[in-house]
């Protein structure tokens, strides 16, 4: 039958009671002479006198034994025993407390006390107990190296079983549907199927073409409050940076950042934005009206070719990212003149 780690270093701190005692009691008598026992007694508390014994019929415990060591080591035991020893013993009083206060040991944990006290049995001359200690270390040891044995075939296991159907459970196809997107074949996984170049050419689905829909599936992470909360201060003419500089890992919200800063700013009023209470709030200003958007997507734009625009009755050839954005944002004669300044630095 298996045992605990606590009843195993109970079991242990008696073979270690038992290699101690000849040797604690050998050096006292060297050291004190027929004082000995009196000597002990000064050194150990109260409860620990109690339980003490006599001098000719002594009662040790590993608690006395240990405090004996320690108390009595400049005067008696360090001239046998070196710091390797000390710090055994030190340790091995926490141990004991532990043990005696009910604490939890883990394997680890259990594993590094079974092997300090062998070598402080060792130490003091007791192969016996040093062989019995050593015997449950083996146990132990052999304990850790089977649960690590069986967790690796139950993950290989878990890992034969993936793809395979089990009988009685549904296909996950029929527990969630997928996305109309991911049904039809047309998910790219490169986009996460938010596409800021079809969002303004009203060409995206609901879910991301429409600001209301858009923010109603938006969670609100900090992040992203964040930066709304400065583009709405920022465009409100308070204080904020006129520049923001997306930087994140491949998925991170990059794209869906600048959709959200595209609906806030789409002529809706802000009550009809669902969840964006907390924007306003931190923002402590209204949000701006009358905002002209420009979007601006590097591999929609051939560098070579101008792109003719037009305006009502007008028209114009629009060149490269300045261009653009100044005919978007300004109209047609600051786009013309943004591109005879490009084309002068040509």
């Amino acid at each position: 039958m298996a045992i605990t780690n606590h009843e195993r270093i109970g079991k242990c701190l008696e073979q270690l009671s038992l290699g101690l005692q000849p040797f604690v009691e050998r050096e006292l008598k060297s050291n004190y002479q027929d004082n000995w026992f009196a000597e002990t007694r000064r050194t150990l508390s109260a409860t620990q006198v109690d339980f003490l014994g006599t001098a000719d019929k002594p009662e040790w415990d590993i608690a006395s034994l240990l405090a004996t060591l320690w108390n009595q080591w400049n005067d008696v035991f360090k001239k046998v025993l070196g710091h390797t020893e000390r710090s055994l013993v030190s340790e091995l009083r926490e141990v004991r407390n532990k043990w005696d206060h009910q604490r939890t040991f883990t394997t680890d944990g259990a594993y590094r006390a079974l092997d300090s006290m062998e070598r402080l049995v060792n130490a003091v001359s007791a192969p016996k107990e040093g062989e019995e200690i050593a015997r449950h270390k083996a146990e132990l040891l052999r304990l850790k190296f089977d649960e690590q044995a069986r967790h690796e075939r139950r993950k290989a296991a878990a890992t034969v079983l993936e793809g395979q159907s089990v009988a009685g459970l549904r296909s996950w196809r029929e527990v969630v549907t997928p996305h109309p997107d991911v049904a039809s074949g047309r998910y790219q996984q490169a986009e996460f199927a938010a596409d800021l170049w079809q969002v303004y050419k009203k060409r995206a689905t609901s879910e991301y073409g429409d600001p209301i829909e858009f923010f109603r599936r938006t969670f609100l992470a900090a992040g992203l409050k964040g930066l709304l909360v400065r583009s709405v201060r920022r465009l409100a003419g308070e204080s904020a940076d006129p520049v923001v500089e997306l930087q994140t890992n491949f998925g991170g919200g990059k794209t869906h950042s600048m959709l959200a800063l595209y609906h806030l700013f789409s002529g809706h009023q802000q009550k009809d934005f669902p969840g964006l209470e907390p924007v306003f709030e931190d923002a402590k200003c209204e949000l701006a009206k009358g905002v002209r958007r420009v979007v601006i997507v590097g591999n929609k734009i051939s560098p070579g070719q101008p792109d003719k625009k037009r305006r009502r009755h007008s028209s114009a050839h629009i060149v490269g990212r300045t261009g653009l954005a100044a005919w978007r944002q300004r109209g047609l004669r600051d786009g013309e003149r943004s591109r005879r300044d490009r084309d002068k630095s040509r």
